[in-house]
């Protein structure tokens, strides 16, 4: 029997949820980019810059079980309106954060914008899982994400244009010699020019929130009953595949953060360019990703979730040691090839965890998305051996380890469905 990938009842819904994977990308990836700027801007070590993700994906951890919890007691309409609305809130306090230009304003408006992300994820991936046959739910999952790289491309690309290319030419040891007053009007001008872009993005995003009010939009059959949460806790604590598939989400994205963020970082260190240079390289990677994607959701079709994961992850960690060891244009190279092994590893992570949950999705996809912590995390303890070991080489350590973890929960998916 041919099951169809998404039944014409929920084409409509898929589409608009699927234009929340596109917003929520573009805002990752303008979130990336900033690690390189305020280390000009402020004159940062990497350490101090990862505070950035810190902010960005601890404010996931903080939102995604508050966002499930909404989403079971009204509708993933209402959970989709709460996310957009806090991203919208979030892109405008960059403005009044630029006029301060104090760090930590710009940390409690990325704080407040990747709540909204939160909402946002915790809403529409189970939601996209929901919106047909269980068979055909990871491709589905796999096809709406194909959509969010797009977003990352736009990120980046106006990140480049608006934000890295504004950027004064000063570099820190010429920073330093300047007056207070020289060097705030060189940062206010900077600063400015990070806030443009988010300001945009809101005005943008308020279009949509009023046009997804006025639409219908239909409930998904995942189950229409409402479990007690501490029973809902209780399967879920003692499901082992779905733990184990938490745990390999927290270090996959800590791998993906800590391979985007310091990508621009690592290809200045060894090609001897500028920002907003290196920044092709990074949209290089993006670009991969986003065609590995479509790519992969066909590849599920014939291939096994888990084997591709597995194929994937340990594909990375050869690459990575590329990265380490070899260094300059070869590991510039492998660096972006890694992208496109990371671009099946989300949504299949995610589809192949949320296996048999039923009626415990919504609270259980809020672990996952939880789970983003990684994100923070991982790229702290990357910018601190980065910092410590004056080697961004041996920082990339961090994402093979994560990579050995994603392989790992792959092997036990696989003896899940092939136990002899």
């Amino acid at each position: 029997m041919n099951t169809k990938l998404i039944e014409k009842k929920y084409l409509l819904p898929f589409v608009l949820v699927t234009s929340m994977f596109f917003m929520w990308g573009l805002a990752n990836n303008m979130t990336d980019t900033l690690l390189a700027a305020f280390k000009k801007i402020m004159s940062m070590s990497d350490f101090q810059t990862s505070w950035i993700q810190v902010a960005f994906y601890g404010s996931y951890f903080c939102l995604a079980l508050p966002a499930a919890l909404f989403i079971r007691r009204f509708s993933y309409k209402s959970g989709v309106l709460l996310g957009l609305g806090f991203f919208i809130l979030g892109a405008l306090l960059f403005y009044p954060a630029s006029k301060t230009m104090i760090y930590g304003h710009f940390l409690t408006a990325l704080f407040i914008l990747a709540g909204g992300l939160s909402v946002l994820e915790t809403t529409a991936n189970p939601y996209i899982l929901a919106m047909g046959d269980e068979a055909t739910s990871i491709r589905r999952l796999n096809l709406a994400q194909s959509f969010n790289p797009i977003g990352s491309i736009t990120g980046v690309l106006l990140s480049k244009f608006f934000i890295l290319d504004n950027l004064n030419t000063a570099d820190s040891v010429t920073r330093a010699g300047l007056s207070l007053d020289e060097l705030k009007v060189i940062q206010e001008q900077e600063l400015t020019a990070v806030m443009g872009p988010y300001v945009g993005v809101a005005i943008l995003l308020a279009l949509i929130w009023v046009t997804i009010a006025f639409i219908k939009m239909p409930v998904a059959s995942d189950d229409s009953r409402k479990p007690e949460l501490l029973s809902s806790f209780k399967r879920l604590f003692s499901n082992s595949n779905y733990k184990l598939g938490v745990v390999a989400q927290f270090f996959y994205v800590g791998a993906q953060i800590g391979v985007w963020s310091f990508t621009i970082r690592y290809v200045m260190n060894e090609l001897g360019t500028d920002e907003s240079e290196a920044a092709s390289y990074y949209l290089g990677a993006l670009v991969l990703f986003m065609c590995s994607r479509f790519i992969f959701t066909a590849l599920l079709k014939k291939f096994s979730a888990h084997s591709l994961l597995i194929n994937t992850s340990l594909t990375a960690v050869a690459l990575l040691l590329v990265v380490i060891m070899v260094g300059g244009m070869p590991g510039v190279i492998a660096l972006t090839l890694v992208s496109g092994c990371m671009s099946l590893m989300f949504p299949t992570i995610f589809g192949l965890a949320s296996q048999g949950l039923d009626q415990d999705r919504k609270v259980g996809g809020s672990g996952l998305i939880m789970a983003i912590l990684g994100g923070a995390v991982l790229t702290a303890v990357q910018g601190q051996i980065s910092d410590s070991t004056g080697s961004i080489h041996i920082a990339f350590i961090v994402p093979v380890v994560c990579f050995i973890v994603v392989a790992w929960f792959g092997f036990y998916n696989k003896k899940l469905v092939n136990p002899s």
